[in-house]
This record gives structure tokens, C-alpha cells and sequence, in this order.
């Protein structure tokens, strides 16, 4: 399935691991992503509990804006500023913040669960992140 911007609307259950291989370590955030329409597409807000090695569970959370820009869905970071964008017929994207270097794949074959695989590289950063997302209307 190739989704428009429209088909993310709802809850999602969101796991994702993050593998730092600089650091040789590993933490994992368990939570819910909320699609919610908002005056120019989408809001998207995501809380649960990350925990990274050695440390003790902590809450956090994250906000985005998604929006349609002609056949692509945009991505904004929550002050407006543009992150990266993607047609989601070729769901991939790369968002360089000097120095580093952001790509991400997303993956919608197994629609209504998908992926977002995330590969970070720069002079002190060198991980892969993984988000998995399942509707929570099924």
C-alpha cells in the first residue's frame, strides 16, 4: 500500500530501538504515536518511557508536523522549521544538520504496520534507529 498523509490519522503503538555503535550501546523507547489533524495537515506527538543502558527508565516525547506538499508529505520539525520530506511511493529522504548526516527509509509494505529506519552518521555520531508503528484502529 502506498498511504496518503490522510491514512496516518489516529493512534499508533510505537516501539523503536536506537543502536549507537560509537557508544557499543543500545536503548529502546516503548510508547504511543497520536496523528491528529491540525490546521495544516498533521500533528504528531509520541510519549512512552526510553531506556538506554546502564540508566533508569525516563518519559519523553517528541512532536512533528506533517503536511501534504504536492505528492509529497512533508515533515517539520514542531517550530516550524522543515526536517525532510517524502513521496510516499519512494518513501526515503536525507536531512543533513552539519555535520551530521540523517537518512531514513520508510518501509509501508506491511500497511497498517510500518517502519521508519533511521541511519545517522557524523564526526561523533554513528547509529541506526528503528521505529515500528501499528494502528491502534485495527
Amino acid at each position: 500500500m502506498t498511504p496518503r498523509l490522510a491514512d496516518f490519522e489516529g493512534a499508533w503503538t510505537l516501539t523503536r530501538t536506537i543502536r549507537d555503535d560509537l557508544a557499543g550501546s543500545t536503548a529502546r523507547f516503548d510508547g504511543r504515536a497520536i496523528f491528529a489533524p491540525d490546521a495544516n495537515g498533521l500533528a504528531y506527538t509520541e510519549t512512552g518511557t526510553l531506556t538506554m543502558d546502564g540508566q533508569p527508565p525516563m518519559q519523553a516525547e517528541r512532536r512533528y508536523h506533517w503536511r501534504q506538499d504536492g505528492t509529497q508529505i512533508a515533515i517539520d520539525f514542531d517550530d516550524g522549521r522543515f526536517f525532510h520530506s517524502f513521496a510516499p511511493d519512494v518513501p526515503e529522504a536525507t536531512h543533513w544538520c552539519d555535520p551530521d548526516t540523517y537518512k531514513v527509509a520508510y518501509d509501508f509494505s506491511e500497511w497498517p504496520r510500518w517502519r521508519a529506519t533511521w541511519n545517522v552518521s557524523g564526526p561523533r555520531k554513528f547509529y541506526q534507529m528503528v521505529s515500528f508503528y501499528e494502528s491502534l484502529q485495527i
